[in-house]
C-alpha cells in the first residue's frame, strides 16, 4: 500500500509539472547557477543586459565549438610512436638460403628442350644480321611452333604511333596493322622495333594484348618464364623437388658459435621461385636457438655451392644464393624481403633488431594473429604464422581461380583447383596478365588484408670481400672438394662458392612502440579546461543546465497535453453545440420541482415526446452532478 501511495503521488506530481513558466524558469536558472554570466543578464541595466548578453553567447559558441574540435580530435583516435632500447639475450633469426636458379639445368633439360630450342631460333631471328641468312641446319628437327603460338614473342614497329607493325618472328610473310608488310630486316640494321609478349584470350583470338619490355632481355626472360611455369606446373612436387638442389650438395659447412653444425640441421621446404630452400632455427620442431655474444664470433657461418655451371640459362640470369632473415614460424617470401650473396665472395650480415608494436582497432587496422582477415590464408599448410605478405598473395590466387578457372604456379592452391597450364587453360597467361595489372583486384586485396600488430624486422649491414683469396683458393678447393665428392681432384672453383657470416652486431634492440595520442582522461581535462576558461564553469554547472533541460521539457510536455485536451473538448462542442446546464441551473431546477411535488402531492410526471429524426441522444454525462464540486470546502451549501 505505502508503494501504491508513493506512485500515485509521484503521478500526481507529474501531472503538476515544475510548476514555473518558460519564463520563470529562466529567470531562476539565470539568479542561481555557478556559471559565469548569466547572473549579469538579470541584475545588470538595460545597456549592461545588452553586452553580458552578447558576451555570454559568444563565449558559450566558443566553448561548443573547442568541444566539437576536442571531441573530433579523440575519435580520430591518433597514436604517437616511442622508441625505446633495451639489452637482453636474444633469439637468433631464422636463416633461409636458397639457390637463385630453382633446378639444376641436368635434371629439368629434357622438360625444356623444345622450349630451348624455340628460344635459340627466335634469338637467331632476331638478331640476323641480314633477312633470310638463318643459320639454321637442314637436318634439324623441325620447331614446335604449336608451343610457340600459344604465347609468341612478337616485334613492334611504333614509328607510326596510329598504326604499329606486328612482326611474328616465325611468320614467313608479315603484315602489319595497317595492310603493309613489314620489313625483313630486324633488330641489327636499326633499333626501331621492341619486342613484347603477346597474350591472347585463346589461340587465334583477336582479344589480345601485347607486353612490351625496353629490352629484349627483359621480354626473353618474361617469355620463358611464363612458358616454363606452363610445363613445371605438371610436373609433381615430388619430382621438382629431386630436381632442385640437394641440401648434403649445397651446404658444404656449418657453424653456429662454437658448436659444428651440418645440412641436418635445416629445414628443407619447396619454394616456387628459387626451388629447394633451406631453414636454419626455423622452430618447427625444436627451441629456437639463443645468440650467447654479439660479435662474428657468435654467429652463423655458412660454406655453399651454387653449383653456377648447371644453371638453367634463360631462367635465371642472375647467380648467387638468396637468402632472407625472419621470425621464427614464418613463412620466408625471398622475392620480396630476400637479398643476394654473390658467389666467389664472403659476405658479412650484422643484424640489428627492431620490435614493433602496434595498437589494435580502434587506433590501426592491424590483427594479431590473421583469425579477423577475411581472405583465406593458402600458406597456412606449412603451419606458419600470419603475414601480409601471406594474405595478399592468397588474395591474389583466390581471385585468379575465380577469375581464369586454375591457379597460378608460384602461389599455393586452394583445394580443388589445378595450376594453370597452356593444353587445359589456353588463355590463362592473358587471364593472369590483365588480373596482375587490375588496379581493382590489388585494391580490393588491399584493403582485406591487414598487418600484424607485433612483427620483428632485422636491420642489417652488409659488407663484402673476395674469398678465397688467390694465395688460399689452392689449399681451401683442394679440400672442400675432398669432403663433398672423396676426391682428390678439384671440382669446385670460385665461380660457385660463397661463405657467409650472420651474426649480431651488439645485444641493444630497438623497441618502437604505439601510444593513444588522445585518452578518455585527456577529453575530460581538456573539456573541463575549456568551459572554465571561456565560461568559469563546472560539471556542477553541466548538472543545473541540465536541470533546466529537463524541467523545460517537462513544462513542454504538459502544455501539449493541456492543447490536446483543449483541443479535443472543441471537437465535442461543435459536434453538439447547446451548452449544458450549469449546477445552478440544475439545483433551481430541483427546487422548483420540489415546491410542485409539495403543492399537487402527488409526483410529477413529465410527458416524454419522441425524438425527432436526425436529432442526437442527450449527452446525460453533461448532466450529471457531481457531488464533490456542489460540496467542496469552498461551497456556502451545507453538507447537512
Amino acid at each position: 500500500m505505502n508503494l501504491r501511495k508513493y506512485l500515485i503521488r509521484a503521478l500526481h506530481r507529474l501531472q503538476k509539472g515544475p510548476g514555473y513558466t518558460y519564463k520563470e524558469l529562466l529567470v531562476w536558472y539565470c539568479d542561481n547557477t555557478n556559471t559565469h554570466g548569466p547572473k549579469r543578464i538579470i541584475k545588470e541595466g538595460p545597456k549592461k543586459k545588452l553586452i553580458w548578453f552578447f558576451l555570454t553567447l559568444l563565449f558559450a559558441s566558443l566553448v561548443f565549438w573547442q568541444w566539437g574540435i576536442l571531441i573530433n580530435t579523440y575519435l580520430s583516435y591518433n597514436v604517437t610512436s616511442s622508441l625505446s632500447i633495451g639489452f637482453k639475450t636474444m633469439k637468433f633469426p631464422a636463416v633461409t638460403v636458397c639457390n637463385a636458379n630453382p633446378f639444376k639445368y641436368s635434371e629439368v633439360k629434357h622438360l625444356l628442350k623444345e622450349l630451348d630450342r624455340l628460344i635459340e631460333a627466335a634469338l637467331e631471328r632476331i638478331l640476323q644480321p641480314t633477312p633470310g641468312n638463318s643459320s639454321e641446319k637442314s637436318s634439324t628437327p623441325p620447331l614446335d611452333l604449336e608451343l610457340w603460338h600459344q604465347i609468341p614473342l612478337v616485334l613492334i614497329d611504333e614509328h607510326d604511333k596510329d598504326n604499329p607493325i606486328i612482326l611474328d618472328i616465325f611468320e614467313s610473310n608479315q603484315t602489319s596493322r595497317g595492310n603493309e608488310t613489314a620489313p625483313g630486316n630486324t633488330m641489327s640494321e636499326e633499333k626501331k622495333y621492341k619486342l613484347a609478349v603477346k597474350l591472347c584470350s585463346h589461340q587465334g583470338s583477336d582479344n589480345c594484348t601485347y607486353r612490351n619490355f625496353t629490352s629484349a632481355a627483359q621480354a626473353v626472360t618474361e617469355w620463358y618464364i611464363l612458358q616454363s611455369t606452363s610445363i613445371l606446373s605438371k610436373v609433381p612436387l615430388q619430382e621438382r623437388i629431386r630436381m632442385g638442389y640437394q641440401a648434403e650438395d649445397m651446404i658444404l659447412a656449418c657453424l653456429y658459435g662454437a658448436e659444428p653444425c651440418n645440412y641436418k640441421n635445416f629445414t628443407q621446404i619447396y619454394h616456387p621461385d628459387h626451388g629447394n630452400c633451406y631453414i636454419f632455427n626455423w622452430g618447427m620442431d625444436e627451441e629456437a636457438l639463443n645468440s650467447s655474444n654479439p660479435g662474428a664470433e657468435f654467429g652463423l657461418k655458412l660454406i655453399l655451392d651454387i653449383s653456377q655451371q648447371d644453371y638453367i640459362p634463360y631462367l635465371s640470369s642472375a647467380a648467387g644464393a638468396r637468402l632472407m632473415l625472419h621470425q621464427q614460424k614464418s613463412f620466408p617470401f625471398l622475392k620480396d624481403q630476400g637479398i643476394y650473396a654473390m658467389a666467389g665472395t664472403e659476405t658479412s650480415i650484422g643484424v640489428l633488431v627492431d620490435e614493433l608494436e602496434r595498437m589494435g582497432y580502434p587506433y590501426s587496422d592491424c590483427t594479431m594473429n590473421g583469425s579477423d582477415v577475411p581472405v583465406k590464408n593458402l600458406y597456412s599448410q606449412y603451419n606458419t604464422s600470419y603475414s601480409i605478405q601471406a594474405c595478399l598473395r592468397s588474395c591474389f590466387q583466390n581471385h585468379m581461380t575465380e577469375t581464369c578457372g586454375c591457379g597460378h604456379y608460384m602461389f599455393p592452391l586452394p583445394e580443388g583447383v589445378s595450376y594453370c597450364n597452356n593444353e587445359d587453360n589456353p588463355g590463362w597467361a592473358y587471364c593472369y596478365s590483365s588480373l596482375r595489372s587490375s588496379i581493382r583486384h590489388r585494391q580490393i586485396c588491399i584493403d582485406s588484408c591487414k598487418e600484424t600488430c607485433n612483427d620483428t624486422q632485422y636491420k642489417m649491414t652488409i659488407s663484402m670481400a673476395d674469398w678465397p683469396s688467390e694465395a688460399s683458393e689452392d689449399w681451401i678447393f683442394h679440400i672442400l672438394s675432398y669432403e663433398r665428392d672423396m676426391s682428390t681432384n678439384v671440382t669446385l672453383d670460385r665461380n660457385g662458392i660463397i661463405k657467409l657470416n650472420i651474426y649480431f652486431q651488439e645485444y641493444n634492440y630497438r623497441t618502437i612502440s604505439e601510444s593513444a595520442a588522445t585518452t578518455i582522461v585527456w577529453l575530460l581535462s581538456s573539456l573541463g579546461g575549456q568551459f572554465g576558461f571561456w565560461m568559469g564553469g563546472s560539471v556542477l554547472c553541466l548538472i543545473e543546465f541540465g536541470e533546466i533541460i529537463i524541467d523545460s521539457l517537462w513544462i513542454t510536455i504538459i502544455n501539449v497535453i493541456s492543447w490536446c485536451k483543449g483541443l479535443k473538448q472543441k471537437r465535442a462542442q461543435a459536434r453538439y453545440p447547446d451548452t449544458p446546464p450549469t449546477v445552478s441551473e440544475l439545483v433551481e431546477a430541483h427546487t422548483n420541482l420540489g415546491f410542485q411535488h409539495e403543492d399537487t402531492g402527488t409526483c410529477p410526471r413529465e410527458e416524454v415526446l419522441p425524438p425527432e429524426p436526425g436529432t442526437p441522444p442527450p449527452n446525460y454525462d453533461s448532466l450529471r452532478v457531481q457531488p464533490l464540486d456542489i460540496l467542496s470546502p469552498d461551497s456556502d451549501a451545507d453538507p447537512e
